[in-house]
């Protein structure tokens, strides 16, 4: 099995610790992005995952290809164009004081690529499966036409897509709405992820469930996901996270899961003292597609990406450095943390 996935990977630039920004004269400098996140979470879950993107070719560009090789992603497919990388600045939350990010992705080499200039019969070439996220389409109109003629090139070749819905509504400033872009970009998807977030304002499905504080009402998410199924008649599953925030250390985390036959609820995770959230929903997209092509049945493999994600809130920065065995050591064991001799 082969998955590809292509996106924009980013500097990304931490203060330490809980710190605020610049309260100590330093940032954290590694790398991070949704689709490289997945690709990386499946290749540490023994998958073969090819990431496409745009770096420039410069010394930032090459250290972030190396990252990427370290954990045994296939680069091959990287364009090396472009001035510059995306960044984006992360000061991390604590108790009831909210994490914040702040993006520097204008005139990125991602963000500048055309799709022309990206060799899809070579990128999908033995592919079976192809990963996107709503966070790319946003970040330009160059990106969204990019990631629209991407997933149809895919569908053309028979290859599963999914996508990760992935709101961000900080980066949505280039003229069009999400909901404009991602109904196009959703007539070649197959797999739908996302929280009720995504939904609503990505998708622009009405719902009742609020935004601020989810809580779990499994009536609501059902209805959801029934609206999103359908409005998109050739979709075939939606997954949706459901993240309970206590606060910015402690979270409630589930999902559930609609593939038109039934209406699925996961396990549920009681997450205290979070390490680091971020590349959370990644791990979860990147272990239902594991999940997906492992086990027979649709419960496994979302009881599996929820595991999944749990544990990527226990290790610092966006790659979920999780592997097959430590997510089946959690669903067998519930999570004891025991010291493993």
């Amino acid at each position: 099995m082969k998955v590809v996935t292509f996106g924009e990977i980013m500097l990304r630039l931490k203060s330490p610790g809980f710190e605020r920004f610049l309260q100590s004269p330093m940032l954290e400098a590694t790398f991070g992005g949704g689709e490289a996140n997945v690709a990386v979470s499946l290749a540490c879950l023994g998958i073969n995952s090819s990431y496409v993107t745009a770096v420039p070719d410069n010394p930032i560009g090459q250290a972030c290809i190396g990252e990427l090789k370290r954990y045994g992603v296939d680069t091959s497919m990287i364009l090396k164009t472009g001035k510059r990388l995306g960044i984006y600045y992360l000061e991390q939350g604590a108790c009831q004081r909210s994490s914040v990010v702040i993006y520097d992705r204008e005139h990125s080499a991602v963000s500048d690529t055309q799709a022309e200039q990206y060799d899809w019969e070579k990128i999908f070439k033995d592919a079976s499966w192809f990963h996107i996220s709503g966070i790319t389409p946003a970040i330009s109109a160059n990106a969204a036409n990019v990631t629209i003629a991407a997933v149809s090139f895919a569908k053309k070749k028979g290859v599963q897509v999914s996508c990760d819905l992935n709101y961000r509504g900080k980066l949505w400033k280039y003229g069009k709405k999400a909901p404009e872009v991602m109904s196009e970009v959703m007539k070649y998807v197959d797999i739908a992820i996302g929280n009720e977030e995504d939904c609503q304002k990505s998708l622009g499905i009405e719902t009742k469930i609020s935004t601020d504080n989810a809580g779990f009402s499994e009536d609501a998410y059902k209805e959801i996901t029934e609206k999103v199924l359908s409005k998109y008649p050739d979709l075939k599953k939606i997954a949706i996270t459901l993240r309970q925030s206590n606060s910015a250390d402690n979270n409630g985390w589930s999902a559930v899961l609609n593939n038109r036959k039934e209406y699925l609820a996961s396990i549920h995770y009681d997450i205290n003292d979070i390490v680091d959230r971020v590349g959370s929903g990644d791990a979860f997209a990147a272990g239902l597609i594991y999940g997906f092509n492992k086990y027979d049945s649709d419960k496994e493999a979302l009881d599996f990406a929820v595991a999944a994600s749990c544990l990527k809130h226990t290790v610092p920065g966006d790659l979920p450095l999780v592997t097959e065995a430590e997510v089946l050591g959690l669903l067998k064991s519930g999570g004891s943390g025991r010291v493993q001799r």
